[in-house]
């Protein structure tokens, strides 16, 4: 954990009751750098915090991810692996950590070039991958994420200094507004939520299977108020389609009961001039697997 004299311009957990925080930092770090974002577009995602694009996979890179869903989720030699989340009633798998590594189908799609001139624009700097994941929601049992930024933990438990970070949902099956797809409450961004309470030791292993987790997430009375404000987009789409958002967006999804799964590959990246510190909040960092120590710039695959 870091030491008192570091300056926190983001501190958390850190007391008996959630408050809120303007953001210090930009949301489009350099808005001169080239990419493939128009100037409206780089306005709407400063101020909504997100971006949609309708086609962002083709139909051979949505099943060649199908098909690595499968292969990941019944490997037997992942099958104890601590990359591999399950639901605590059903034990069906919930996420795969780490899918960039475990599957060179995923690894190519995030170095797609066009994809990393998207990191790069907002950004402002070249780009590592923080984190990647599979998100599973199987028909009828399905579990919520409860609401959270994203960067409140990386912060707290990873030691990310600023929320220099953006993730982008790739959905592999269509997301409906009834199948748990994602929701953002859009402008959330610009402030940060101080949670209360503390980070246990290995909290990740409750905290990645818990549907409410005990700390990381605002109290019923912000997230009312912040919804009031903010008000809540559903990121509804064809499989194909992505959703580009900033680490700091308040979001979160409800559970699935319909027949419908809803499955989305994440890429996390984060700005090399963002690297990782000692954590922020918590007594020990998290497992590799979940926040990347190698801050080398990714390349592009082709």
């Amino acid at each position: 954990m870091h030491a008192s004299t570091v300056v926190d311009n983001y501190a958390t957990r850190n007391g008996d009751k959630c408050t809120k925080i303007a953001r210090h930092d930009p949301v489009v770090w350099r808005p001169e750098y080239p990419g493939p974002l128009t100037a409206p577009d780089l306005v709407r995602y400063e101020d909504k915090g997100f971006h949609n694009i309708h086609d962002a996979l083709s139909v051979s890179e949505i099943a060649s991810c199908y098909n690595e869903i499968s292969r990941l989720a019944n490997s037997v030699d992942l099958q104890d692996d601590p990359r591999i989340v399950r639901e605590k009633s059903s034990g069906e798998v919930r996420t795969i950590f780490d899918v960039h590594l475990l599957s060179e189908v995923v690894a190519s799609i995030a170095r797609r070039p066009d994809f990393l001139a998207l990191a790069r624009q907002i950004l402002g700097t070249n780009a590592y991958i923080h984190q990647s994941r599979l998100n599973f929601k199987p028909g009828f049992t399905g579990g919520p994420f409860y609401w959270h930024s994203d960067f409140e933990t990386w912060h707290a438990e990873d030691g990310m200094p600023t929320p220099r970070a953006v993730s982008i949902s790739l959905a592999l099956t269509p997301n409906y507004e009834v199948n748990g797809g994602l929701m953002i409450l859009p402008g959330s961004h610009r402030t940060f939520v101080a949670c209360a309470g503390e980070t246990p030791s290995d909290y990740y292993k409750q905290s990645l299977v818990n549907d409410i987790p005990e700390t990381g997430t605002p109290d019923h009375a912000t997230l009312t108020s912040m919804a009031d404000e903010f008000g809540i987009e559903q990121m509804v789409g064809p499989a194909g389609s992505a959703t580009l958002f900033d680490s700091n967006c308040m979001h979160g999804s409800n559970g699935n009961i319909t027949p419908y799964a809803r499955s989305n590959l994440f890429i996390v990246f984060n700005s090399v001039d963002n690297s990782l510190e000692e954590p922020f909040s918590a007594p020990s960092s998290r497992p590799e697997f979940l926040a990347k120590h190698d801050f080398t710039a990714l390349q592009p695959a082709f």
